[in-house]
């Protein structure tokens, strides 16, 4: 966990995420890229009717200057802290920026969504963890210290979600936090009885190696049985894989890992699967 991209909008729930950061950052001697995606577009910047390239220049230097502004932090007095400016609000070019800097995490604040804006514009959040093939961490409320000691893991026991497992192991190591693995048993189509589930888990281990516990909940639905575990198990973290599904796909199928990530209050953490 050595480099951590926090994309940076000068909301609160910015600063809540830049916090987070800073806590991971200085008990792993991590370097934080501060990521700033201007509203500028391409016709605007390669215009040369009704906007100079000074008026461009401009708006960047005045981007700089926010962001250094915004960056006078004292919880970031003991961290390094490298600013970055895009030009265009593309979620996908924070994945770009994750591969050039060699990027563990990142880390994003959020507010969530829901009714029809979240059907028909989706958050922020969705859209980065939809696209980028690095965890990414979502902080939904003001948190000086970050410090977990309990991290749920919900997971359908595919062997799919195996790296994903392995990568939340990781994180939970990092924080010397207890991991919890749980499968959510819904009634419908998807229920399982005690037999067939008892012989995923089996299928489970032995892929991975090793005897692993996984809790079994049940409940409605998988969303809500994740929130409802994670309450019931005073996590502190909440960790899922997705699909990073897009376009029809993502409008028909959806993403548990997206909603839960839209709706919990607590930190959650997504692996592209």
């Amino acid at each position: 966990m050595k480099n951590i991209i926090v994309p940076i909008d000068f909301s609160d729930q910015s600063d809540n995420a830049l916090q987070v950061a800073a806590s991971i950052a200085e008990k792993n001697n991590a370097t934080i890229y501060a990521l700033h995606m201007l509203e500028l577009n391409e016709a605007i910047l390669s215009s040369s009717e009704g906007f100079h390239p000074e008026q461009t220049v401009f708006l960047i230097k005045l981007a700089e200057k926010r962001l250094g502004d915004f960056l006078d932090k004292s919880y970031l007095e003991r961290v390094t802290v490298v600013p970055i400016i895009k030009h265009f609000k593309v979620f996908s070019e924070i994945s770009q920026v994750a591969q050039d800097h060699d990027a563990d995490l990142i880390v994003m604040g959020s507010t969530g969504s829901d009714g029809l804006k979240e059907i028909f514009v989706g958050s922020n959040t969705e859209k980065v963890v939809r696209h980028s093939d690095i965890p990414v961490m979502v902080i939904k409320t003001k948190m000086e210290q970050f410090n977990p000691k309990e991290m749920v893991f919900a997971c359908d026991l595919k062997e799919e979600n195996i790296h994903a497992f392995q990568r939340a192991k990781y994180i939970a190591n990092i924080f010397s936090a207890e991991l919890k693995l749980v499968y959510i048993n819904t009634p419908g189509d998807d229920f399982l009885s005690t037999a067939e589930i008892q012989e995923k888990i089996a299928s489970f281990c032995s892929t991975v190696g090793h005897d692993v516990l996984i809790a079994i909940y049940n409940d409605y639905n998988v969303e809500q049985g994740i929130l409802n575990f994670a309450a019931i198990s005073n996590a502190d973290l909440i960790g899922m894989p997705t699909h990073g599904r897009k376009g029809l796909s993502h409008f028909f199928i959806g993403s548990i890992g997206e909603d839960v990530a839209n709706h919990a209050v607590l930190p959650v953490v997504t692996f592209k699967i």
